[in-house]
């Protein structure tokens, strides 16, 4: 009797086979969503496996490790990160409209991206790792320089941008959507961070039941 393949080798419905570049790119999506909701610690290999569908048999083949998934999954969310801020900064716009603006709308439309924020914010929390602190520093020094060097911004403005960046982060991965309306700070706290796109906002956050 022949045995069933693994869901990560098994042929799609289409009849052809996935490359392995393409699985990668199907896993590193799934694990920006676990590892966004779980963290780092919280994650396993398993739970990503099922989540992208394939085997963890497969991940570990494709990976090696936890460690290197998670490096991978950062570094996928800092790409894509940069790509679209270097997007908005291409756009057509007035002359009046701002730089950071501009940036920062992206930003926002990146919520839409599962777990891409909060991938990025358990990296920065591991600064004592000695594998991924070095490269969530490195890729937090990489965005400084893009402020600073591509958008122009000065240092005050800079940090400026950073911190209400941070301060979004840290609304999507306290999963505070679910006091909107309920909780006179909280509502006032969004409608402030969120002026024109906070029916958007609400509709692609995170709620605080679901896991990834």
């Amino acid at each position: 009797m022949t045995s069933a393949a693994a869901p990560g080798d098994s042929p799609e419905a289409s009849g052809r086979r996935f490359s392995s570049d393409e699985r990668r790119v199907q896993i590193v999506q799934a694990a920006l969503a676990v590892f966004g909701a779980r963290g780092y610690e919280g994650a396993t290999t398993d739970e990503v496996a099922r989540a992208a569908g394939v085997s963890q048999t497969y991940v570990v083949r494709l990976f090696g490790s936890k460690e290197n998934l998670f490096l991978a999954a950062m570094g996928d969310a800092l790409d894509r990160l940069l790509a679209s801020f270097r997007s908005a900064l291409a756009q057509p716009h007035d002359e009046e409209e701002k730089v950071d603006k501009r940036v920062a709308q992206a930003y926002v439309d990146l919520i839409a991206v599962r777990g891409l924020h909060q991938t990025l914010a358990h990296g920065y929390l591991l600064g004592g790792h000695p594998v991924i602190g070095p490269a969530a520093r490195r890729g937090f020094a990489q965005v400084w320089r893009f402020v600073r060097d591509e958008m122009r911004l000065d240092a005050d403005a800079a940090r400026a941008f950073f911190a209400e960046g941070m301060l979004i982060s840290t609304m999507v991965g306290l999963r505070i959507v679910d006091d909107y309306g309920s909780d006179p700070q909280i509502t006032e706290l969004f409608r402030s961070c969120f002026p024109s796109e906070l029916p958007h906002v609400l509709e692609v956050l995170p709620r605080g039941g679901e896991r990834w």
